[in-house]
């Protein structure tokens, strides 16, 4: 677990020494580098992993015709007049007021593992130094070099890392995520390290006692500092076994009727506990939320996924506002890319859609974002940017400067070039237009 990772004789010094100049050189930094002030203090990220339709969800195309839509063709008026969005989402139709929908963004790759690279960390790919995801520079900005003391580590993911690329980058394991693994749905959400199935408390607190008696070793040398070290991890692990940081992750403490609003489904318990997570100070959370590479069986697809997002998200952004965290909470919903607006009805497709880079949409609400608005416009079938192209890198460093981390401030990295937290557009290779002042 990344929060709890001993510095012993063992552990690579290498790393340790990195680490430990990267949070010096982010404090010096702090001090001397006209930081954003921060609006945001934490960011849910709803990762959208396989690429979701725009067509079938934030950016209807009703008139393109059954080629492009198929037989999802009735978009739904939202509670902002002017916008609509898909029919499988009339729960968020009621919501839009809270978020605002970009369908202009682009960055023409069509690869998972590319196009994936390219909307965690805003950098091209390739090169000789893999980047941190937008997780890990928050959880080292806003986390460890900011003061962040608690045991819970500051970037989670929920339930599995969104792989193909490293998280961390070249921050190494301190800022890696905790993916926390297990099922929020379940009877006992078992998040690995913290909660052992079919173990209860009091057999917890037996094995304790018992290490402590067959210690010997330790119980003979109490003044050892690497026994001291020891010491201190196995406190912290069993605080956040047996402590307060337990309880955190028992949604059986939520109310039934709530968590039957979010959906009895590892998504919409998933966006409980995210919530959750964010209520006591944690600044990244990942819901890695697969299954949207639908290639074939599309519309079948979306007709089981999309009531269960649509249920998820809606809650979401209805409790966070309702218990005053949506203006510090920013919600991001998006994936590597969208789908080909055409559909393929050709064999072996049968009605699926591709990956789609060139246009695709993205979500964001809260923390300093504008709800109710629309940001860029794709062409009559999808195809096209047609209005404000919106980049990456345009994206992220809106999100940065809401957090208060500035996009041009020195990012640490163990070789000590002149790297910033977010390239330029003449040094990433990728083509911007600006942040989004229209919406922040």
């Amino acid at each position: 677990m990344p929060a709890l990772s001993l510095e012993g004789e063992s552990m690579d010094r290498k790393l340790t020494l990195n680490l430990g100049v990267s949070l010096l050189v982010v404090t010096l930094c702090s001090a001397v580098w006209a930081a954003p002030e921060a609006r945001a203090k934490s960011v849910i990220q709803i990762w959208m992993w396989g690429g979701p339709s725009q067509l079938d969800t934030f950016d209807p195309k009703p008139e393109a015709g059954y080629d492009y839509c198929g037989p999802l063709n009735k978009p739904i008026q939202t509670n902002v007049p002017g916008i609509q969005i898909g029919e499988l989402l009339p729960l968020l139709a009621q919501q839009a007021d809270k978020y605002s929908i970009i369908r202009s963004m682009t960055h023409g790759v069509n690869g998972h593992e590319t196009a994936a690279y390219m909307v965690q960390t805003g950098r091209m790919p390739g090169g000789s130094l893999v980047f941190p995801s937008v997780g890990a520079v928050v959880s080292l900005f806003k986390g460890y070099a900011h003061g962040y003391t608690s045991l819970i580590p500051p970037y989670i993911v929920l339930t599995r890392t969104q792989g193909r690329f490293s998280e961390a980058g070249f921050l190494g394991p301190k800022c890696k995520p905790f993916a926390t693994g297990g099922n929020p749905n379940a009877r006992r959400f078992e998040v690995e390290g913290i909660i052992a199935p079919g173990i209860s408390d009091e057999r917890q607190r037996g094995r304790r006692s018992l290490l402590h008696t067959l210690d010997t070793l330790g119980n003979a040398m109490p003044d050892e500092p690497a026994f001291a070290r020891l010491d201190t991890a196995e406190e912290n692990a069993y605080d956040l076994i047996l402590g307060e940081a337990s309880k955190l992750f028992d949604l059986s403490q939520e109310p039934a009727e709530l968590r039957d609003k979010y959906g009895r489904n590892t998504f919409g318990q998933s966006c409980l506990m995210a919530r959750r997570l964010v209520e006591v100070g944690v600044p990244y959370v990942t819901i890695n939320y697969g299954g949207w590479d639908t290639h074939k069986q599309h519309f079948q697809i979306m007709r089981r996924k999309l009531p269960e997002m649509d249920r998820g998200m809606a809650t979401l952004l209805e409790d966070l506002a309702n218990r005053g965290l949506l203006d510090t909470t920013i919600v991001w919903w998006g994936g590597e890319f969208g789908r080909g607006p055409r559909v393929q009805w050709e064999p072996p497709w049968n009605g699926g859609r591709s990956h789609y880079g060139k246009c695709f949409t993205h979500v964001v609400a809260g923390g300093g974002f504008q709800g109710g608005k629309v940001v860029g416009a794709s062409n009559a079938t999808g195809e096209e940017v047609a209005e404000r192209p919106v980049s990456v890198q345009d994206l992220i460093g809106s999100i940065y400067e809401l957090m208060g981390i500035d996009p041009d401030a020195p990012l640490p990295n163990p070789r000590g070039e002149d790297i910033k937290v977010l390239p330029s557009s003449e040094e990433g290779g990728i083509q911007t237009e600006g942040r989004l002042r229209e919406i922040m």
